[in-house]
């Protein structure tokens, strides 16, 4: 009789534990559905933003040499020089700016024409600048 009456009382004890379990489960879903939400909201907002390309100016040249963008996607150009003002031009792009020493100058663009652009240095910085020049490439 006590074996039935344990088993009886073991089934209980396991109705109940599995009920709490349901009960955590229902009331936990939404907190679950309200975060993915923020999640993917903000991961939505990141993806948003221009990707961002670095370039160095260094007497007489920039680093990288040649960058490659996708027509139609909004990039930051983000400019930085290592030693004397340099200028960044490029009439086709409608890039036309200065990268001044100790400062960081974004330059934010949506290529709409593809084709290899040449990138010039038209701020005079010395002997060899006539030859500092760069490539963007727009795909």
């Amino acid at each position: 009789m006590d074996s039935r009456r344990d088993a009886a009382l073991r089934k209980e004890i396991v109705m109940k534990k599995r009920s709490r379990i349901r009960l955590a489960v229902s009331a936990a879903a939404p907190l679950l559905v309200i975060c993915l939400s923020v999640m993917i909201g903000h991961t939505a907002h990141a993806s948003g933003s221009p990707r961002v390309v670095g370039i160095t100016a260094k007497r007489f040249g920039f680093a990288p040499d040649q960058v490659t963008l996708k027509k139609g996607e909004t990039v930051t150009l983000r400019l930085h020089s290592e030693d004397v003002t340099h200028g960044f031009f490029m009439r086709k792009l409608k890039i036309d700016t200065e990268i001044e020493p100790g400062h960081t100058t974004d330059v934010t663009i949506t290529p709409d024409t593809a084709g290899s652009f040449t990138t010039i240095c038209d701020h005079f910085c010395g002997a060899n600048h006539g030859n500092m020049k760069m490539t963007i490439v727009v795909e």
